[in-house]
């Protein structure tokens, strides 16, 4: 993927950093969508700008710090992200991981890391997107699907799973994972590829990373924002949320 393909967000609490960060990356051939020093404005501009990789201070002006808009960035868009910190003790470390970033740089750091930091990122971007676009056939040597059942493969088998007992699937990068009352099971194939093969009047995508069997539903927040399953809060995103009101009928 070459740099120039790539639109970059910088999050960084101190303008002149980053400013100076522009600059190497402008320089790099990276072209940069913004800059802000608020969580608040961040996630607004990865709403409307839609970049392709975040730079984020953990330390940021306003009511979030970098490792709650992480988050947020997370379940609404997905956006891969890049922390930089000075804080680099364990338990932020630890908060921060929960949010899958794809890499950490400890400031003040030099160019060559920032660089290979975004290399190795980019290549991790190229690497989903051509997984995403596995050819059928591989994809379905995964998933065998029967009238009211589906085989999957897990641990060297192909293992049973009623339609009617997956309770909602979710993406995580390149893989899905299958959940039913009894058992999870993780599949090397993107959520797009396994979509396929259950049946749309049950099924439907309240967020990027998740897709949930209508009839499981136990509750609906008052203002969609997440459905409950078995006690599980899964979210609606605001680009799908038209969609799930209108397919749970709500209107």
């Amino acid at each position: 993927m070459n740099n120039e393909a790539l639109k970059i967000l910088i999050v960084e609490d101190d303008m002149i950093i980053a400013a100076d960060i522009s600059m190497q990356l402008i320089k790099m051939g990276y072209q940069i969508i913004g800059m802000c020093t608020r969580a608040e404005d961040a996630i607004k501009m990865v709403e409307s700008n839609s970049p392709d990789i975040v730079l984020m201070d953990i330390i940021l002006s306003g009511k979030m710090n970098g490792i709650e808009a992480a988050q947020m960035i997370l379940d609404q868009f997905q956006t891969p992200l890049i922390f930089m910190t000075s804080n680099y003790d364990d338990a932020t470390f630890q908060k921060a991981l929960k949010t899958k970033p794809f890499a950490f740089i400890a400031k003040p750091f030099q160019k060559t890391e920032l660089e290979r930091a975004l290399k190795i990122t980019a290549n991790r971007i190229a690497a989903e997107k051509n997984e995403q676009e596995l050819p059928s056939n591989e994809a379905n040597s995964h998933v065998s699907t029967m009238e009211d059942r589906l085989f999957l493969r897990h641990k060297g088998e192909m293992v049973k799973v009623f339609i009617n007992d997956i309770l909602y699937v979710e993406a995580d990068r390149n893989y899905c994972k299958v959940i039913t009352r009894e058992k999870e099971i993780l599949l090397s194939i993107p959520l797009s590829k396994f979509e396929v093969n259950l049946p749309t009047k049950d099924f439907i995508r309240t967020h990027r990373s998740y897709l949930i069997n209508i009839k499981k539903i136990d509750a609906i927040s008052e203002f969609t924002e997440y459905v409950n399953i078995l006690g599980r809060q899964l979210p609606i995103s605001r680009r799908l949320k038209d969609d799930v009101i209108k397919r749970l009928k709500l209107i």
